[in-house]
């Protein structure tokens, strides 16, 4: 039985992820179907690339994990399905297959859709269904679609640096507030060197030291650690980060917004 993730910006408001999850039911009665999200920012593709990237890789080889984030960005010619360490990702054809992999993928083919077709999500999800159907039948992955096919690629959204400081941005609030900035525990330390550091945000909030977990402090104190996925996490031992602090997720946009930029950023100052 083939297993399938979901993640989405989609939201559980009203009746589309059932719908969704129907879909591919009638393509295939018995796939199983595992969530991942439906509560991704929407529109968010750095987020949503920090979501999958680090949820892809703990699932059996051979999964297929459909993301369905920002499909209609612009107007959709394709569904992109990837082969790349023994997972299949399918998604839009809008940047966030190279941030999910932040590699070029070891496979790639277009799933080209009906020009006569109304390109709705649920029409999306039929596709992505029916390419699903018929690589777990045996149809070879080059033989469903264009192994040629050209796609858009984004840069992932990595931290900035210089000799004495490393600055990352706001991937992700977590379900308790907490706080994940788009450094790894390996950049982290490869730009650290032995030395002594402050970790600052807001301009005034200073944290000195990483915690191997939240009860390394005192109930109501602040605290960094590096979370199960290896990236820097800001947080509160049983307090909320973010609402305390202000503090947002960055989006393409605040680039140009320095305002905004203040409550999206973490920066670390070596010494």
């Amino acid at each position: 039985m083939p297993l399938l993730t979901l993640t989405s910006d989609i939201g559980q408001q009203d009746y589309l992820v059932g719908a969704v999850k129907g879909q591919l039911l009638q393509v295939n009665a018995n796939f199983t179907l595992v969530d991942i999200s439906h509560r991704l920012a929407p529109f968010n593709i750095s987020q949503a690339a920090y979501v999958c990237r680090n949820a892809i890789k703990n699932f059996p080889p051979f999964t297929f994990h459909l993301v369905l984030v920002n499909l209609f960005e612009q107007k959709p010619e394709q569904m992109l399905l990837s082969y790349h360490k023994q997972q299949y990702i399918l998604c839009a054809d809008n940047g966030l297959l190279s941030m999910i992999l932040e590699e070029d993928p070891e496979m790639v083919i277009g799933l080209p859709l009906d020009k006569t077709a109304i390109k709705n999500t649920l029409y999306c999800v039929e596709v992505m269904g029916k390419a699903v159907q018929q690589l777990s039948s045996g149809t070879r992955l080059t033989d469903i679609g264009d192994p040629d096919c050209q796609y858009m690629k984004r840069t992932p959204l990595r931290p900035l640096l210089g000799e004495n400081w490393l600055e990352g941005q706001i991937l992700f609030i977590d379900h308790f507030e907490n706080v994940v900035v788009n450094i790894t525990h390996e950049q982290f330390e490869a730009q650290r060197k032995g030395r002594s550091f402050k970790i600052i945000f807001k301009r005034d909030e200073v944290i000195s030291a990483i915690s191997e977990t939240y009860a390394n402090v005192k109930e109501g104190e602040k605290l960094a650690l590096f979370n199960a996925a290896g990236y820097l996490e800001i947080a509160i031992n049983k307090g909320n980060a973010a609402g305390l602090f202000g503090l947002q997720n960055f989006t393409e946009k605040s680039q140009n917004q320095q305002n905004r930029l203040f409550y999206q950023t973490v920066r670390i100052q070596f010494d």
